[in-house]
């Protein structure tokens, strides 16, 4: 990240000039931004008088949409929070931070492992739940996945818990029989609950570049999506693919997941954001 550190030479005095706008370009594109993010801010410079690191921030702040939103509640528990996202990109242990918030803001929650494809993804879970004290659901390797979501939702209901985190089945977004899989969780959670699925969140490593934003187009595509987790920010210098997403699907980002303890995961703030990525 960085990148004032970067162009900030070639806007000497704050004037704008060719050049330096051309620098600019250059180092978006290579921070991952994407050609609509990086024409944008560009042509944003091009009508200021003068450029500053921190007119600079805020111009990239602008693109990266509103801060988070809390979580919807369902009028009565449980909530149904569904999870999406590749395998790889964190979303399993992303679940898991999510349900030590929610536990810290006082909220019981009971785990469902609905990804039954991938080998060792509801003993993974299984292991988050056991540390966290929470209830868990699952089934056999290859079950029904929307089984496994009605069951979470049923149990959840029957026990009073507030909210039920489903972790869903991590195939290649390009995966048609994956995504006909998800449209049913959706419908077979919607049928058992009124109004569910109140969240659907899809987690996207942010390492992957513009990959992240095709899986994201893909999902939006397939399933009403209402937020997105971006995992591994710690790990790149090209955070600029979080401002790419959000140009590129009408859906806010939520959560920013920033190491890999149960409390790295902090809510999206669009301001401290783009201040992490021009200065720091």
């Amino acid at each position: 990240m960085g990148l004032w550190k970067q162009v900030g030479r070639f806007f000497a005095g704050g004037a704008v000039h060719t050049v330096a706008l051309e620098e600019v370009q250059r180092m978006l594109v290579e921070a991952d931004f994407g050609v609509a993010a990086t024409n944008d801010t560009v042509e944003r410079l091009s009508r200021a008088d003068t450029v500053d690191q921190a007119s600079l921030e805020r111009i990239v702040a602008l693109q990266l949409g509103a801060a988070a939103a809390p979580l919807a509640r369902a009028p009565e528990p449980p909530t149904v929070i569904l999870i999406f996202g590749v395998n790889g990109t964190g979303k399993t242990t992303s679940v898991a931070k999510l349900a030590k918030r929610l536990q810290t803001e006082g909220r019981s929650v009971l785990l469902a492992a609905a990804d039954t494809f991938r080998a060792g993804a509801t003993e993974q879970l299984k292991v988050w739940a056991d540390r966290l004290g929470a209830p868990f659901v699952g089934a056999s390797q290859r079950g029904d996945p929307a089984a496994v979501a009605f069951d979470a939702v049923e149990a959840a209901t029957t026990r009073g818990i507030d909210a039920v985190l489903v972790d869903t089945a991590g195939r290649l977004h390009t995966d048609e029989r994956l995504r006909e899989e998800l449209k049913k969780v959706v419908r077979v959670v919607g049928k058992r609950r009124s109004g569910a699925p109140h969240e659907s969140l899809l987690v996207l490593d942010a390492t992957v570049g513009q990959n992240a934003v095709r899986q994201a187009q893909a999902f939006a595509a397939a399933v009403p999506l209402t937020g997105l987790v971006i995992t591994k920010l710690d790990g790149t210098a090209k955070g600029g693919s979080v401002v790419a997403l959000r140009r590129a699907v009408p859906v806010p980002i939520r959560f920013l997941g920033t190491g890999e303890t149960l409390e790295d995961l902090e809510a999206f703030d669009p301001v401290k954001f783009a201040h992490r990525l021009v200065s720091e």
